[in-house]
């Protein structure tokens, strides 16, 4: 196996990792997620943006006295050699747990869709092979990826031109209608639509400028926040209440409202190209729950566990459960990552609290 010696990280790198593992299935739903503050969802994503600057610099601030260190090491450090390796255990369930929900979530819109009367088995083989061969290349390998990424799907955004067209902008009135509870239920449904940004705490050794990283890292997130803005947007405009809350993947149904004569289902354009977005978030999630292993377990350039952490994917996404017990299990996890966002903070603490008995 390839794996990454060194910092090898670019500034370019650095802005599309951040920008890239953001957008995944999260976008496709923000706009029902939102529907509790109805037609004033439509600022939500710039909310977002601004919390997500704040917990980022904590991250970097964190990153920056432990430089040659990722969130495991951090944590041994901080807390100790056995209750940091237990919270880096549970780092590392979350990670697979989440990105089984991703790839789980992506194989249910294809088979609502495109595959209705034929099983995911084979379509989650063959995601995750395509997943263990980029994770194969290392960080850089998925950075690289990132950026080929964002420019084959920035160009889905021109298939809203004819929601924008039809929408009517008056949705947008009056602003600020929603009460206390509904803005609480919409952001705490919404936000983990953003998740993705966090994991600079474990590729940041890798970064050769490191003190540019939140500066880098920063452009990354306004450039997706902005994209879910205008997404966001150009639904509030498009649907009805009733639908913003009830249409589900409502940002693939915009582009049905596109109009080809040559192509019948534009949103199958969508759906195809999005599993580049799917694969540059997992691949992400994969590469740290394998260095998370890696720490755990003292061994390095082994392969195996990459194998193993597939290997649990494919039985948690093909699991004998209910869609429901599914969804549950999924949820548990994306609270968990608000834990992680958040976590930082806490270590931030600690070092304080520790800072002349830390050893770097």
């Amino acid at each position: 196996m390839n794996t990454t010696k060194g910092k090898v990280l670019n500034r370019y790198h650095v802005i599309f990792l951040a920008q890239s593992i953001m957008i995944g299935t999260g976008i496709l739903s923000l706009p029902q997620k939102l529907s509790p503050m109805g037609y004033t969802q439509s600022f939500m994503p710039l909310l977002f943006g601004v919390i997500a600057s704040l917990t980022l610099f904590a991250m970097v601030w964190l990153c920056s006295k432990f430089p040659n260190d990722d969130l495991f090491r951090m944590n041994e450090i901080l807390l100790g050699k056995w209750l940091g390796k237990f919270i880096n255990l549970l780092v590392i369930i979350q990670f697979i747990v989440f990105s089984a929900g991703i790839i789980s979530n992506y194989m249910h819109l294809i088979q609502s869709t495109a595959l209705q009367e034929q099983t995911i088995t084979m379509p989650v083989l063959c995601f995750l092979l395509l997943l263990i061969y980029i994770v194969s290349g290392g960080i850089k390998s998925i950075a690289r990826f990132c950026i080929m990424t964002f420019f084959i799907t920035i160009g889905l955004f021109y298939f809203t031109r004819w929601a924008i067209e039809k929408g009517d902008p008056s949705h947008f009135l009056p602003l600020f209608n929603f009460t206390p509870k509904e803005f609480y239920e919409a952001l705490k449904q919404g936000y983990f639509s953003i998740l993705g940004y966090e994991l600079i705490l474990f590729y940041f050794p890798y970064i050769i400028d490191q003190k540019k990283a939140f500066r880098h890292s920063l452009i990354g997130i306004w450039i997706s926040i902005f994209l879910c803005f205008i997404t966001t947007a150009i639904s509030v405009m498009y649907y009805s209440e009733w639908q913003l809350k009830n249409v589900e993947f409502s940002v693939l149904n915009l582009f049905k409202a596109g109009e080809f004569t040559f192509i019948e289902r534009i949103d199958i354009i969508g759906i195809t190209l999005w599993v580049f977005l799917i694969l540059s978030s997992i691949t992400a999630y994969v590469w740290c729950a394998k260095r998370g292993m890696d720490t755990f377990l003292k061994k390095k350039k082994q392969s195996y566990q990459l194998y193993i952490i597939a290997l649990i994917i494919f039985f948690i996404v093909k699991m004998p459960f209910s869609r429901e017990f599914q969804e549950k299990l999924f949820m548990a996890s994306n609270y968990v990552g608000y834990v992680l966002v958040s976590w930082p903070v806490f270590l931030i603490l600690i070092y304080v609290i520790r800072k002349k008995q830390v050893q770097v």
